[in-house]
């Protein structure tokens, strides 16, 4: 019977002697090696990024699995494609040909899918012993799709830093063409209000929601200062290293914190080459966005603008005074709450037992403490954790900043990623167009 498992492996590359923990699909024919020399390959990429591509492959082999043999590889992802979008179920019928029962999937998730397979049967396409056409191969494009890559390619030279060296002439070729199953069209949407943490409510959740038996989490309580008043992204906190938060060397009652890339910014200590270099030598945990998805200490890296050739940037507090009250609740942290670890490790928020903190326990505990003062924890709501990063943003652009400060606030590598965060909400026109009219 045909079967697809999503297992953990250790990978050997043989030629660079490299070993990595990675996701594989394991069928009824054997591991699928292919994609493991690709994930290999593709090693830098983020772990959500390898488990989305197993997710996508393993939907297409048990596609394949379930449809009667189609000899044209390209008209299998087309179907396929139909497939995802529409699903295969017949709800007059209550029943599913292909034995399937998938729902119909949204159009940006199916796109995504496609765009994994897509990308993978490139990469078999290019390798020794793979005679056979690209499964999505190339079309000459059409007027339109000409015209709708050329706005495409402007926009995003506009946002390009050093777009200047970029080839016009490798534009021109890929205006030529297109691919022959191309991505459902998306209807375009404009979000509408971006959620974020009620600004009413932040001094009780900090004030009173993160107590245990009565005692203060400082923990958490300087974790979330950082998110809502420094604006950082939630898995950024859990890079942290106790060197990386100082006392300010122009401002002695504030804070200085530094977010460092966790692989490739500077280490603490100069003899070692980066923090991955440290780590190795150092203690017994490795990068924390080199973890896998599942495993406990993971914590994500959206590779935001850095600001220095050491590797990091700086938190930008605001309002700037809420420096002052993170020095505050850091150095209660360390005085009361700190558990120094038994293995040794460098991370500035440890657990219990002294074990890094991890991104899921806080979430937890903020969690508990939203509903310790009476509100939902509910994204929709803005009342999750990364409300904080959206409440940061929207009050940047209250006090008055423009969308480049923004985005150096936020560390945003593109101008145009802030403006979830700057564009009005049909309440704040209306409420200008009322001032207006008086």
């Amino acid at each position: 019977m045909a079967y697809t498992h999503k297992i953990s492996v250790n990978y050997n590359d043989v030629e660079s002697g490299h070993r990595y923990r990675l996701p594989a699909i394991y069928t009824d024919k054997g591991l699928v090696i292919s994609h493991l020399r690709y994930l290999a390959w593709y090693h830098e990429k983020s772990e959500s990024w390898k488990e989305r591509s197993v997710f996508s492959l393993r939907l297409l082999i048990d596609y394949i699995n379930a449809v009667p043999k189609i000899n044209k590889a390209s008209q299998l992802l087309k179907n396929f494609t139909r497939a995802l979008v529409t699903g295969t179920i017949d709800y007059e019928l209550l029943t599913d040909p292909l034995n399937l029962y998938w729902r119909l999937r949204e159009l940006p998730d199916a796109n995504t899918i496609l765009f994994h397979i897509t990308h993978y049967t490139d990469f078999l396409a290019l390798q020794d012993g793979y005679s056979e056409n690209r499964i999505n191969p190339f079309r000459e494009s059409t007027n339109w799709e000409e015209r709708f890559y050329w706005c495409a390619y402007y926009q995003k030279q506009a946002n390009v830093f050093l777009n200047h060296l970029s080839k016009k002439s490798e534009a021109y070729v890929n205006a030529k063409q297109t691919r022959l199953v191309a991505p459902v069209l998306v209807p375009h949407v404009k979000q509408e209000k971006t959620a974020t943490f009620p600004e009413e409510h932040l001094d009780n959740l900090l004030e009173n929601g993160f107590k245990v038996n009565g005692k203060q989490d400082f923990r958490s309580q300087a974790i979330t200062i950082l998110l809502n008043y420094g604006g950082l992204r939630k898995s950024e906190v859990f890079h942290l290293y106790i060197s990386d938060i100082t006392l300010h060397p122009n401002h002695h009652e504030e804070a200085l914190v530094r977010i460092y890339h966790p692989q490739y910014g500077a280490a603490p200590d100069p003899k070692f080459k980066n923090r991955m270099d440290y780590l190795q030598a150092t203690s017994s945990v490795k990068p924390r966005n080199t973890y896998r998805l599942s495993e406990r200490l993971y914590a994500g890296w959206k590779n935001p603008l850095l600001t220095s050739k050491s590797g990091f940037f700086d938190v930008i507090f605001n309002p700037p005074e809420k420096a002052k009250d993170f020095l505050i609740a850091w150095i209660n942290y360390l005085k009361y709450q700190r558990v120094e670890p038994k293995l040794s490790h460098p991370f500035a928020f440890t657990n219990s037992i002294g074990e890094p903190e991890t991104l899921k326990n806080y979430q937890r505990k903020h969690r508990r403490a939203v509903e310790s003062i009476g509100l939902k924890s509910k994204k929709e709501l803005g009342t999750t954790e990364h409300g904080h990063r959206h409440a940061y943003g929207y009050r940047a652009r209250k006090s008055g900043l423009n969308q480049i400060e923004i985005q150096k606030a936020m560390h945003h590598k593109s101008p145009l990623s802030c403006l979830v965060y700057i564009q009005p909400t049909s309440d704040d026109i209306r409420n200008k167009m009322k001032s207006i009219e008086k």
